[in-house]
């Protein structure tokens, strides 16, 4: 005699049951739910944060670099500094201050040290025939390589240092350690130095090879043209000093026109991409 099968859906059997959907259940955890009555808190209850409201971060579109306000402040403190470290030495030297009379004693002590020829050579690295040349091939491998604004500052800074270094020369009219004429502050010859080798470095600097190598030659070659000025009599200390801190601000002027010519090639491509 065969048995006739239960009905399953009778209230009060016992037994094991096969699971049905629930329609509360299957919507519960999508993204935005909320239905009355289903059995989870998640989609019945608005959250502290709305999912969909939620955002990963601000959209940077590529090509696009934020502002960086800790290298602004970097650059104007760096002139703001350089600034007042030329006032006080164009002010010490122009009225005879007591850092002159101290910068008076030291370049005594230390002129005729030194052999002559090697100190000779020295302050001729700063001589017009030699630094300008040097500066030129760095501005013409520049314009090769495609680059405008950055050559166009170092040739900028370059034009200002006689704009500036003579009238200050006539200015302060200091006599210098081995005779009594005048027109030895600021160096025009540390000046030159100064500006030619950091703007070729700057120019040369990062282009396969290490980013510190350009900039530590430029600063060896500097020091190196300042010591032989002041060991040979023809300069003061201060006097290489103050055109060091003169042309730390021309110097600024190729960084200036990188970051121009940067951001025009930025705004170039950002344009073409639309």
């Amino acid at each position: 005699m065969r048995e006739t099968p239960r009905s399953q859906g009778t209230a009060g059997e016992s037994g094991p049951e096969p699971s049905r959907r629930r329609p509360g259940r299957a919507f519960a955890h999508t993204a935005g739910a909320s239905r009355s009555g289903t059995p989870h808190r998640s989609g019945g209850r608005s959250s502290h944060t709305p999912r969909n409201a939620r955002h990963p971060g601000p959209l940077v579109r590529s090509g696009t670099t934020p502002p960086v306000p800790g290298r602004t402040v970097f650059l104007l403190s760096l002139v703001a500094g350089l600034a007042a470290l030329f006032a006080l030495t164009t002010w010490q030297v122009a009225s005879d201050g007591p850092l002159r009379a101290l910068d008076e004693r030291a370049g005594r002590a230390l002129t005729g040290h030194g052999p002559r020829g090697l100190t000779e050579f020295l302050a001729d690295l700063g001589n017009m025939q030699v630094a300008l040349p040097v500066l030129g091939c760095a501005i013409g491998w520049a314009l090769l390589r495609g680059r405008r604004w950055e050559p166009l500052g170092a040739a900028l800074a370059m034009a200002l240092v006689p704009l500036l270094v003579v009238p200050l020369k006539e200015a302060v009219a200091r006599p210098g350690p081995l005779t009594e004429a005048t027109g030895y502050y600021p160096s025009g010859h540390a000046a030159t130095a100064a500006v030619a080798y950091g703007a070729s470095a700057l120019l040369l600097a990062g282009r396969g090879r290490p980013a510190w190598m350009m900039p530590v030659i430029a600063v060896l070659l500097t020091a190196m043209t300042g010591i032989g000025l002041v060991l040979r009599g023809y300069h003061w200390p201060l006097d290489v000093l103050g055109s060091w801190f003169l042309c730390g601000l021309l110097l600024l002027l190729p960084r200036a026109f990188g970051r121009i010519s940067r951001s025009r090639r930025r705004s170039s491509s950002r344009t073409a991409s639309c």
